[in-house]
Formats: C-alpha cells, sequence, structure tokens
C-alpha cells in the first residue's frame, strides 16, 4: 500500500520539540500507528511499545513504572490499554520536564476513560488524527480553514470535479483500507470495522446489555447524519430510555465513531436553539450504515444530501488539527427555521459560516441562511461560503462567495 503524508507530521513534530507528552488520538484504522512510526523511526535513541502486542500489554500492567523507564523518547501504540501506566509518566515527567519524552497513540479518548487514575494536564498536547483528508489522498494543500480567514483568502478549485465525483468520494470516506478496495470488498471492511468496534472497544468502555441496540442506533443516527440531535425523537422510535441512548452516543463518540458539534449563539441569537448536531468521523462508514451507495445515490440525488453535508464538514473538522487559525466548528439553527450548516469560528472571534448544497447551480436564494448569520453576527462576519458541486468560484455579494466543495482541499 502506498504511503501518504499525513498533514499532522508536522504538528507532531512541533509539539515534541517543546511538549513533555504528546498524545496523538484517532480513531481504529486512521493511520495513527504508521504516522508515528515513520516520523520517529529517523530519531536516535527511540524506543516503540505497542500495547497490542500480549507480551508488552503484560509487561505494562505488571510493572508500570520500569516499564516507562527510558532515556529518549519512548513511543507507546494503544495506551488506552493500560490506564495505569499514566501516574508513573507523570511522576517521570514532572520530576524532568525535557519535551519530547513519551509520545502516545490512543483509539479512544485517553482523558475521558473513567478508568484514568490522573490526568497530564499541563504536561500534554494532544492532536487528533482523523481517517485521510481528501488533500493527504490527492496530495493537494488542504488549507481551506487558513485561506478563508485571510483578508483576501483565495479560495481556489481544480474546476474538474462534477457531482458524480463527490458522491463517490463521499461514499469512499477516508479509512486507509477503505480507500485501497471498492464495491464489495470495500462495504466488508466497514461491515467488520463496525461489528469490532461494538464488540471491542464499546463493550469494554461500557456495560451494555443489549449489543443489538448499538447496532439498531447506528443505523437510526447514520440515517439522521448532520442533523440536529433530537435525543428524545430516537430513544422513543427505538423504544430505549433517553439516558441509555444519551450513553451509547457518547460511547460511540469515546471511540472516535461520530462527533457532536454545538450550536453557535450570541446575544443577538435568543432564539437559536440548543440542540447539537451529530455527524459521523467517516463519510464513508455513515454511508455504509445507512445503507447508501454511489449506485443508488446517483439514481436517487435526494438522499444525499445530508450525507454530503457530513462529508464537507468531515473535511473541516480534519483541518482543524494543523490549522494555523485555532479555530472551532459549530452549527446554527434557529426556532424559526433560519439554519447554517457550519460555523467556523476563529480564536479572534471572526466566523465564516458554510452552506453545502448537492447541486451544480445556485441562486440567491441559496444565500439567505448565510445572510441572516451575517445579520446577526455583524462585524464578526468574516465570510459566508456556499459550497456546491459545480466547477465556478462566483461573488454572491458583500462577504459572500460560492465556491466547488473541492476548494477545501485546493486552496
Amino acid at each position: 500500500m502506498i504511503y501518504r503524508s499525513r498533514q499532522v507530521e508536522g504538528v507532531i513534530a512541533e509539539a515534541l520539540a517543546d511538549t513533555r507528552v504528546v498524545i496523538v488520538n484517532g480513531a481504529r484504522q486512521a493511520g495513527k500507528s504508521t504516522a508515528v512510526h515513520r516520523l520517529v523511526r529517523e530519531l536516535p535513541g527511540v524506543i516503540e511499545r505497542k500495547l497490542d502486542r500480549p507480551n508488552d500489554l503484560a509487561a505494562a500492567r505488571l510493572d508500570p513504572t520500569d516499564f516507562v523507564a527510558h532515556d529518549g523518547l519512548l513511543v507507546i501504540d494503544e495506551v488506552q490499554r493500560a490506564p495505569e501506566l499514566v501516574l508513573p509518566i507523570k511522576a517521570r515527567v514532572d520530576a524532568d520536564n525535557r519535551p519530547g519524552q513519551f509520545l502516545l497513540t490512543g483509539s479512544a479518548r485517553l482523558l475521558g476513560l473513567r478508568s484514568l487514575p490522573d490526568a497530564l494536564v499541563g504536561r500534554s498536547e494532544t492532536i487528533e488524527l482523523w481517517p485521510f483528508s481528501q488533500g493527504e489522498i490527492d496530495g493537494k494543500p488542504d488549507r481551506f480553514i487558513d485561506a478563508v480567514f485571510e483578508p483576501e483568502g483565495t479560495l481556489v478549485t481544480s474546476a474538474t470535479l462534477d457531482r458524480s465525483d463527490y458522491i463517490e468520494r463521499t461514499v469512499r470516506g477516508g479509512f486507509p483500507e477503505a480507500v485501497g478496495r471498492s464495491g464489495v470488498r470495500r462495504s466488508r471492511f466497514f461491515e467488520s470495522y463496525a461489528r469490532d468496534l461494538i464488540d471491542r472497544d464499546i463493550t469494554q468502555l461500557g456495560e451494555i446489555q443489549r449489543r443489538d441496540d448499538l447496532t439498531r442506533l447506528l443505523s437510526v443516527l447514520a440515517d439522521r447524519a448532520a442533523s440536529p440531535l433530537s435525543v428524545d425523537g430516537i430513544a422513543s422510535g427505538l423504544a430505549i430510555s433517553k439516558n441509555t441512548v444519551e450513553r451509547y452516543i457518547a460511547l460511540f463518540e469515546e471511540v472516535f465513531l461520530v462527533k457532536r458539534i454545538p450550536t453557535w449563539t450570541n446575544s443577538a441569537t435568543t432564539r437559536a436553539t440548543r440542540a447539537r448536531k451529530l455527524v459521523f468521523v467517516d463519510s464513508g462508514m455513515c454511508a455504509h450504515l445507512a445503507g447508501l451507495t454511489s449506485e443508488g445515490l446517483q439514481r436517487d440525488p435526494a438522499r444525499g444530501g445530508s450525507l454530503l453535508e457530513n462529508f464537507v464538514i468531515g473535511e473541516i473538522m480534519r483541518q482543524l488539527a494543523w490549522s494555523d487559525a485555532f479555530a472551532r466548528v459549530y452549527h446554527y439553527r434557529t426556532r424559526d427555521g433560519e439554519e447554517v450548516d457550519a460555523v467556523v469560528e476563529h480564536h479572534d472571534g471572526r466566523l465564516v459560516g458554510i452552506e453545502v448544497k448537492a447541486s451544480s447551480s445556485v441562486s440567491s436564494d441559496d444565500l439567505r441562511h448565510l445572510r441572516h448569520l451575517r445579520s446577526k453576527a455583524d462585524e464578526n462576519f468574516h465570510r459566508g461560503v456556499l459550497l456546491y458541486t459545480g466547477t465556478q468560484i462566483l461573488p454572491m455579494g458583500d462577504r459572500l462567495i460560492a465556491a466547488p466543495i473541492d476548494a477545501l482541499w485546493e486552496s
């Protein structure tokens, strides 16, 4: 399999230069171990230990203090398997403040594990590694967030992709194994991945009484991807308690299967709802769980709108890991029906609103929600971008622009 460079490799290297403990978190099979190994393989004095190996895991649990003793950089893969290592790591870096002592990877949120005895707050930097972005797959810049916040930021498009191309990319997703497969073989990867995640990781994190409920809930969430999350409605439809649904969704988030996106509000948005939006970390996995294929979406375009939105939001959130903007992603929805698919907030307060349209044409009416957000955000509104499946970048009024979806990775 061809190795594709990861955008976060530079971020990890920078963190090792000034931080005692660097944590790389992300979904299983997203490429964490491969990226970390290639990054450190040329460094002197590196020790790599993998806790998915029985001998390494047994040693970590038997004598965690001795296990973390080292002179150079110690890489521990799948560290969530032995949370008892954290206190000895904390003791070592408290006694010695040299940067670059530990590089930890995990496929569950390290600081969210209930069994974790202590946290490494103030001693560590956490970097999230997602499945491949489209820019990583194609070897493109992947700097949309930085470009769109520049005062005169210029977006770029290849002007070569059409709606069918975007559908295929959305259904493919970004897991390295899925990118290298197609058809039934790709579907088998997704099916096995979801089953193993439920049977192993999620079951270990929480006391699960009925695994079938997890599978049913995942399918429902996939059908409602990129929509405001109505836990009451989902619980009623599945005949599962609200508390159980909320607990299961939290477990899905722990293992990097889904993300919940909060609502953007300010003092002028008094009618904004508080419902969070749920997106899948990988649009290919979402499509599989929802029973959607590229062929089916070609025949029934109406079913692909929310999936395409999930794909776009996922690409934006991937870039947060390496963007210089230090931005956060929200969504915006009011009780009056005004809705913006994604709101990216720069750490200086400026906003970029993002709307997604699964069509190759645009009209003034397609910008109405962005104009509403512009009126509410006032001087903090930096730009509104309508991402669509056409091929032209078009000015659409005061601080508004329409751009092909591939501007996300071409810019």
